[in-house]
């Protein structure tokens, strides 16, 4: 199980998932270009000492991204507030990706066309989204679930 983050926005988002990763032994991607530098202050605060214990793969875009999941199995799922249908009907696999676009303006259309599946949060109607790191561990909490993928 992965979390891949696309050009993440916000460095306390970022250090948030990096730390839900670190704690729940699940690598996390970060495509880039980011909207700060990953050494920033706010990246270290949020994810605090549990930065050095996560497995962090960058990779330099989409393109390079796309060039190393080609090399693994899995499928990409993409949350999205765009999609038809909820993650809580979905049946998660252990080699899936997660991905999670840019907090100001979500995934391009070509990383929406490349996803074997769109799935989104369900939530009351007139609301657009959650706050991508809360989203990213909910989603992930069920997905590690279903697969038994906690750690023990």
């Amino acid at each position: 199980m992965r979390l891949a983050l696309f050009q993440p926005d916000i460095p306390q988002n970022a250090g948030a998932l990096i730390r839900l990763g670190a704690c729940l032994g699940v690598e996390i991607e970060i495509i880039e270009p980011c909207g700060f530098v990953l050494s920033d202050k706010r990246v270290r605060r949020a994810g605090m000492d549990y930065i050095e214990m996560a497995n962090v793969t960058r990779h330099a875009s989409w393109n390079a991204w796309c060039e190393a999941r080609a090399a693994r199995p899995g499928r990409l799922v993409l949350l999205t507030s765009k999609a038809a249908h909820p993650y809580t009907d979905f049946a998660f696999s252990p080699d899936d990706t997660i991905m999670l676009g840019r907090e100001s303006a979500g995934v391009p259309s070509e990383v929406h066309d490349a996803a074997d599946a769109r799935l989104r949060i369900p939530l009351l109607s007139g609301l657009r989204s959650l706050n991508v790191a809360q989203a990213g561990a909910m989603v992930l909490g069920e997905a590690l679930r279903q697969t038994n993928g906690f750690p023990p």
